[in-house]
């Protein structure tokens, strides 16, 4: 935009000087067009010049037929049929004729959809980004629903998006609402549907199995339909905006404790907007006694896997690796977990229960379990040592290989260790072993050395002595992590 008296310099210079408009706007510093269009509205009749044919005019013709015949055919592939056709232009001069020919697409016009009270649910997965467990890197996932009435929202975030927590979202939700809309929608997620042809929609079966026992009906969207679903991407937006967005949190649990007080307050306080003068809540309020009544059980969401072990009394899963008892090694086994416990079977009979761990490479182990067969094999008290050993510092392993070397006991050295872990604790001892090997001094003297070193250096008295029960549960296995990765859950540490 320029000022009055700018346009009123334009006309003065036009009429009074007589300057044509390429001096106009050169002297001013204002674009050609600028002038054009001050002059143009002032009545004054502008010549326009003659282009010259461009070098592409010749094939205007083939490039509109192509063009209409394959709308979505690239510039790039098109410019290779009218250079092979004796086109000499450059191909970003090209891209711009293309552009100007290429046919556009008719703007398609949306009905506005309208569900009666109970009628209808939205539902989607939404990926958050990755989170870190140790060594384990999960997948942040949440499952979201929408009652499309209402637009109530219901919010549980997951480590990743397996069929099992796809159900538990939908039994989570449920019981939530105290109550089930007779029809769910989904987007054709795996979750879902697995295949598609024309009409033809082959459900997940597990998915087919909820829908029977809460009596609601699944619907798919139609293939690129994503505005039937436009509530649930609408909800998604507004929680990565108004939720997700620099929100701290300690751990999974905590997380979806916030974002479960946050549906039920500022999600529910909200306008509808079918109603803008009332909220959410006060909608859902209408809504939930038209809702499908809930059965009296719910649905069993855990997962069941059928595993055995050849050698060791471990069952691998997710990652971890669970202890049973080792009279049942060899056999096949029936593994069920749940979010928080692990649980083997060997038919009805209940072999263990663990708590369950998302980290990645870690041993859960019941200490009778390995007690008992430590009992059993009487020789597999050193490795048992050694393998406590090695959990609890990481430079054991080429301590003990230099201590081997050197001639050094073995059996002595791994007592003498596991007192000093004993009393003295994990970090202590790595930060002892790690200092004797930079020493090249693998024994049990050079330990000690250390240790008493960085104690008079960190001014902390000795240890006390203090001989504990013989309780196998003091002799548990525990892997220690680096704190760091505690502090990133909270964004407290450097990425």
């Amino acid at each position: 935009m320029i000022s009055r008296a700018q346009e009123a310099e334009i006309l003065r210079l036009h009429h009074a000087e007589g300057w044509p408009v390429g001096t106009i706007a050169r002297q001013l510093s204002v674009h050609h067009s600028v002038v054009r269009r001050v002059l143009t509205q002032a009545g004054v009749p502008i010549t326009k010049i003659a282009q010259r044919p461009g070098i592409a005019d010749a094939f205007l013709p083939f490039i509109r037929e192509t063009l209409e015949q394959y709308p979505r055919l690239c510039a790039s592939r098109l410019y290779s049929m009218v250079k092979a056709r004796g086109y000499r232009g450059g191909p970003d001069h090209f891209r711009a004729v293309v552009a100007r020919h290429r046919p556009r697409q008719s703007t398609e016009a949306y009905l506005r959809l309208r569900t009666l009270p109970g009628e209808q649910a939205q539902v989607d997965w939404a990926h958050f980004g990755k989170l870190t467990l140790g060594k384990a890197e999960r997948s942040l996932m949440a499952f979201v629903m929408v009652l499309s009435y209402s637009r109530q929202i219901f919010l549980r975030f997951y480590l990743n998006g397996a069929m099992h927590n796809f159900l538990r979202g939908h039994v989570a939700t449920f019981s939530h609402f105290n109550g089930v809309p007779r029809v769910c929608l989904y987007d054709n997620l795996k979750s879902a549907v697995l295949e598609r042809r024309g009409e033809a929609i082959h459900f997940h079966p597990q998915l087919l199995e909820l829908a029977a026992y809460y009596r609601y009906q699944p619907r798919p969207v139609a293939p690129a339909r994503g505005n039937e679903k436009g509530r649930v991407e609408r909800a998604i937006r507004f929680i990565r905006d108004r939720f997700f967005a620099a929100r701290h949190f300690h751990d999974l649990d905590d997380l979806n404790a916030q974002a479960l007080q946050w549906t039920c307050g500022e999600a529910a306080d909200r306008p509808c907007p079918e109603d803008r003068s009332r909220s959410v809540r006060a909608v859902f309020v209408e809504e939930q006694p038209r809702l499908l009544a809930l059965p009296l059980d719910l649905f069993p969401t855990e997962e069941r896997v059928a595993l055995s072990s050849k050698k060791a009394p471990y069952l691998r899963f997710d990652l971890n690796d669970y202890s049973f008892p080792h009279t049942h090694v060899g056999r096949t086994l029936e593994l069920v977990a749940s979010l928080s416990k692990v649980r083997i079977f060997d038919g009805i009979t209940l072999l263990a229960e663990h708590d369950r761990s998302f980290d990645k490479g870690q041993q859960i182990e019941d200490p009778q379990h390995i007690e008992a067969l430590v009992d059993e094999k009487r020789s597999a008290r050193e490795h048992r040592a050694f393998d406590r050993l090695h959990h609890a510092a990481s430079s054991s392993a080429a301590f003990f290989k230099l201590a081997a070397e050197h001639g050094v006991h073995l059996g002595v050295l791994t007592r003498g260790l596991l007192e000093i872990l004993d009393t003295h604790g994990a970090a202590a001892l790595e930060r002892a072993m790690a200092a004797a090997l930079a020493e090249k001094s693998a024994h049990l003297k050079a330990v000690r050395h250390f240790i008493d070193l960085h104690q008079r250096e960190s001014g902390t008295p000795p240890p006390v002595a203090v001989r504990l029960p013989d309780d196998p549960r003091l002799r548990i296995t525990v892997r220690t992590h680096d704190l760091r990765d505690y502090e990133k859950l909270t964004g407290g540490g450097k990425p």
